[in-house]
């Protein structure tokens, strides 16, 4: 049974951490099991999803009735569309305030949308209480932490409990002559041929890196799975 639909939603409180790095694998990933995706950013600055993917992401934002209204009719919209959002720290307070007040993950399970939460683990100790937060007011949605290895050692795990279904998602390291590679935008993951500016070498280690980060995101789809499955029999039942 194939995935209906799902929206995964890529957070942290804090910057610069890799959620964008994230969230544009996520949406290489969709695209090359040939799902249809979306994607929004609510970033500021440089870097953002938007920079990297145009074609493919809306600009979006929570500062405004208008704007919540568009992003969240477009989430929960009956499209079969796999949607990912990239959320810039500035937004993370103001965009969970309105997802719990507009019951957005009931809304969405009622679309037959999974929801997942992607939670890049920092060891302070305002994440590690946000990410509480998250777990007790949105219990319906998959809530995942992330390990981004470029962050170093993860001793600080303990404190982000894995929720019902949930699963730690790794990021592996990066080279540091290959970063830089990718960090321009607008990069794309799929291109690493001759135009891509890649010397060879590293675009054999960039094949290497996104093979693993897709293992990691086919687990996570095998979550949601299941998690559309449980929600399916509950209804019947």
């Amino acid at each position: 049974m194939p995935l209906r639909s799902s929206v995964t939603i890529v957070v942290s409180p804090r910057p610069r951490v890799g959620k964008t790095l994230l969230a544009r694998m996520l949406v290489d990933f969709h695209l090359h099991e040939g799902r249809e995706v979306a994607a929004f950013d609510l970033n500021q600055g440089d870097g953002t999803l938007a920079q990297f993917l145009p074609e493919r992401t809306t600009s979006a934002g929570v500062v405004d009735v208008a704007g919540q209204i568009a992003l969240f009719d477009r989430l929960v919209a009956d499209d079969g569309v796999a949607k990912v959002i990239d959320l810039g720290n500035e937004s993370f307070a103001s965009f969970f305030a309105v997802a719990e007040q507009l019951g957005f993950i009931e809304e969405a399970s009622k679309h037959e949308i999974v929801t997942a939460i992607l939670f890049v683990l920092t060891p302070d100790a305002s994440s590690v209480e946000a990410y509480g937060t998250l777990n007790k007011r949105f219990a319906g949605a998959l809530l995942s932490p992330v390990h981004n290895e470029i962050l170093g050692p993860a001793p600080h795990r303990g404190k982000y409990p894995l929720g019902r279904g949930a699963l730690l998602l790794r990021m592996p390291l990066l080279a540091p002559g290959l970063r830089k590679y990718i960090a321009k935008a607008p990069f794309s993951f799929a291109d690493t041929g001759a135009d891509s500016g890649i010397p060879a070498d590293f675009g054999v280690e960039l094949q290497h890196w996104r093979r693993r980060m897709h293992i990691e995101c086919r687990e996570l789809m095998l979550r949601l799975l299941l998690a559309d499955l449980s929600a399916a029999i509950r209804f019947v039942s």
